[in-house]
């Protein structure tokens, strides 16, 4: 939340409490969430509230602050071991979860922004550690006087996709984009150069392309759900040594085999002689620009949010209603309860309502 955000919520009369230092990695000090009205907190008194917004789902330590309250995040549930799950059921946690929010065309606008960004981003990580003295095969994604260079295989036609693909076409690298949609072929050729090369994303198509590609950029995702392995350990054996694969639907467990979570402070590692980077928070090494796209596209959510009974918001919003994922002691989204193995614990969010 921007410090203009919560000007907003103090002016419908709301109290708003920030922890302390919330938002100084994006450029935010205290002095100005206070100067809109806010409370400055510890992060004790920061989850004794009816309503807890963040970014990322609860850490560990986190876990003990948890209650019957709604906490309104990303979660990626059903990509992460089940002990938050679990915690979230047990404390009866309303979660709602930005990246399973649908809008009134079944897209999901608050998975959007940070999805962007991850895609822009992936093409400029992959760029980067390409370079001979950063570990790759030293292939430069871009055009040297009129020849282009650089083979980028982008997996997944979503934002991620399209993101990643714009930028490698804009620096000047040779484009191969797959996705499963044949009909969306010449929009997204048109969208992202006419030079590019849109494909049907099939296991023989991947296999083969993937032999030469200097750049694989793993963007699939299926909503709340658990992300298929659509590139085996087998097909990463075949890649060039120096190779490099950013795997952005890690969050969601990852779309290529030889996938494993790392932390900015860590983002790489090695395997089969390929360079993997699977940061699990990409937007998170750009955070003033995630902070203002992701405000933007959360706010409106949260003002109504607050001002509404939750039940007849989510009555009114079916889109809204989806992006519940526990409730009551439940889980309401089935691609969570199916990712975890945990139908047992599954409710339709209308039966309990």
């Amino acid at each position: 939340m921007t410090p203009e955000g919560a000007k907003q919520l103090v002016s419908n009369g709301h109290k708003v409490l920030i922890e302390k230092n919330a938002g100084a990695g994006s450029g935010f000090s205290d002095d100005e969430y206070f100067k809109n009205g806010a409370r400055i907190v510890d992060t004790k008194d920061a989850w004794n509230v009816d309503i807890v917004v963040k970014v990322k789902e609860p850490l560990e330590n986190e876990y003990q602050f948890l209650k019957n309250q709604i906490l309104f995040t990303y979660l990626h549930l059903a990509g992460i071991p089940k002990a938050l799950t679990e915690v979230l059921l047990k404390a009866k946690t309303t979660a709602i979860a930005y990246e399973t929010v649908e809008d009134n065309y079944r897209r999901l606008p608050l998975l959007a922004p940070m999805s962007a960004i991850a895609g822009n981003m992936a093409t400029q990580v992959g760029a980067y550690y390409l370079a001979k003295v950063n570990g790759g095969k030293g292939t430069m994604l871009g055009e040297v006087l009129g020849n282009f260079y650089g083979k980028v295989m982008i997996i997944g036609d979503g934002v991620v996709g399209r993101h990643a693909a714009k930028t490698a076409y804009g620096m000047g690298a040779d484009v191969y984009l797959f996705g499963r949609h044949e009909e969306r072929m010449d929009l997204l050729r048109d969208a992202i150069g006419r030079r590019s090369h849109i494909m049907l994303s099939t296991p023989e198509n991947i296999s083969e392309h993937i032999k030469d590609a200097d750049l694989v950029v793993g963007a699939v995702l299926v909503a709340g759900a658990k992300a298929p392995h659509v590139v085996t350990e087998e097909m990463v054996k075949t890649m060039q040594p120096g190779s490099v694969i950013v795997d952005v639907s890690i969050d969601q467990g990852g779309c290529i085999e030889t996938s494993r979570p790392t932390k900015h402070s860590d983002p790489i590692f090695v395997k089969h002689g390929v360079i993997h980077y699977c940061v699990t928070n990409m937007p998170g090494a750009y955070p003033r620009t995630s902070t203002i796209a992701l405000t933007n596209a959360t706010f409106p959510y949260l003002l109504k949010l607050a001002n509404q009974e939750f039940e007849k918001y989510i009555k009114e919003d079916i889109g809204f209603a989806k992006g519940v994922n526990t409730y009551k002691g439940f889980i309401t989204y089935k691609p969570v309860a199916e990712g975890l193995n945990m139908m047992d614990k599954f409710r339709e969010l209308k039966e309990i309502v």
